[in-house]
């Protein structure tokens, strides 16, 4: 059997382009101006759904594939010192080489996706150059506000001292789920986040340890209400404003030596209200390693080696099996089993502008069903930078 939004049974390739200009501007000694032009097109196969940890981080869940031109962030960022001590901050996208205090506040207010200052990850966060998959570029239990590209409006508000920093942020949610349209009606919806970060160096290796919690308002629908007597589902009829969704996370990064580092994330989120902005997942554990290319000779080269597995609470994993849809999972009925994981990449950076990377990812019971799967996919990765 198949249902709307099972995983396609036949074989499918898929060809994707996104590029990013990353512009910022220094106003004065504390206030700058961040604005990222972008271009995205393409789909993912089977319309991106049938997987709830799906394989391509930079890949939306868009109407068109045509590649369209839009703002991706937008944002004023003011930082005040706390101490007369400076540190050497490196240039990188929306970074500029200067010093800033080692003790400071910082306000970001604006249009930027909020995973660009949480749950971040040295060994694995960012698709364009790490592990792909969903579930391991982010915490797959944090439903984390976004439009349906991935971007919010709002503001964060970071404290750093010497070895911890604290921020929390308030943003919008989209109107719909998977939505292109945020919500700007504040006091009803709403997502909040606020994470602690903890570094330390044992025995001189850089690692960090983050806790996250989450409390999304959005106006969503809740599984057990959708589960009518009669035996079908009816999600849509349960959408109330202000219903909520919370949970949290653990997120470690540790380095081993100069040239080999490990990352471990769990994710809990409550299972109750229907997936609203990233992806259908209410619990998910991943780890992995990543080995630099010094190892063999190869500076600049990257392997990494990952595997994450997702589940669903009660009540969704119900209102699946009674025939319910989301907007990314649903089958029609549901053969239920934990969502297993592994992906695999070698990067190979060509010359100083140019890296290209085969990356192979098996997925055992997508969208948490033993009657599909299982799926291997495998993705060749082009990735120039100035």
């Amino acid at each position: 059997y198949e249902g709307e939004n099972s995983l396609p049974s036949h074989p499918e390739s898929r060809v994707s382009l996104t590029a990013t200009v990353f512009l910022t501007y220094r106003v004065n000694s504390w206030t700058e101006l961040v604005v990222n032009p972008e271009v995205a097109g393409g789909k993912g196969f089977g319309d991106v759904t049938g997987i709830a940890g799906f394989t391509n981080g930079e890949i939306p869940r868009v109407a068109s594939a045509t590649p369209t031109p839009y703002v991706a962030r937008a944002y004023l960022r003011n930082t005040w010192a706390l101490s007369p001590e400076t540190e050497i901050a490196e240039a990188g996208p929306n970074l500029l080489v200067g010093r800033l205090p080692v003790c400071r506040l910082t306000l970001i207010t604006g249009k930027f996706a909020i995973t660009d200052f949480f749950d971040n990850n040295t060994y694995s966060h960012d698709p364009r150059r790490q592990f792909m998959n969903w579930s391991l570029m982010s915490n797959g239990a944090w439903d984390y506000p976004a439009d349906t590209r991935g971007y919010t409006v709002g503001s964060v508000q970071e404290l750093t001292m010497h070895g911890w920093s604290l921020r929390a942020a308030i943003v919008m949610e989209p109107t719909e789920a998977n939505g292109g349209t945020l919500d700007t009606r504040l006091a009803k919806n709403r997502g909040v986040a606020a994470e602690w970060e903890k570094r330390y160096q044992p025995l001189g290796h850089a690692g960090t340890l983050r806790v996250l919690g989450f409390l999304n308002r959005e106006r969503a629908g809740t599984f057990r209400d959708a589960m009518l007597p009669d035996g079908t589902t009816d999600l849509a009829s349960t959408r109330r404003p202000g219903t909520k969704k919370y949970g949290f996370g653990l997120n470690l990064g540790q380095e081993i030596t100069r040239d080999i580092g490990v990352f471990a994330r769990y994710g809990w989120s409550d299972g109750k209200t229907e997936a609203w902005a990233f992806t259908q997942i209410d619990r998910s554990v991943s780890g992995g390693i990543s080995l630099q290319g010094r190892l063999w000779k190869r500076t600049g080269d990257n392997i990494g080696v990952a595997a994450v597995r997702n589940y669903l609470a009660g009540d969704d994993r119900s209102f699946l099996a009674a025939g319910g849809m989301g907007f990314i999972v649903g089958d029609g009925r549901l053969n239920y089993a934990p969502e297993s994981i592994t992906e695999a990449y070698y990067a190979w950076h060509a010359n100083g502008n140019w890296t290209f990377t085969l990356d192979y990812q098996r997925i055992v019971n997508p969208a948490y069903n033993q009657d599909r799967g299982p799926v291997s996919v495998g993705t060749l990765r082009v990735h120039w930078e100035r």
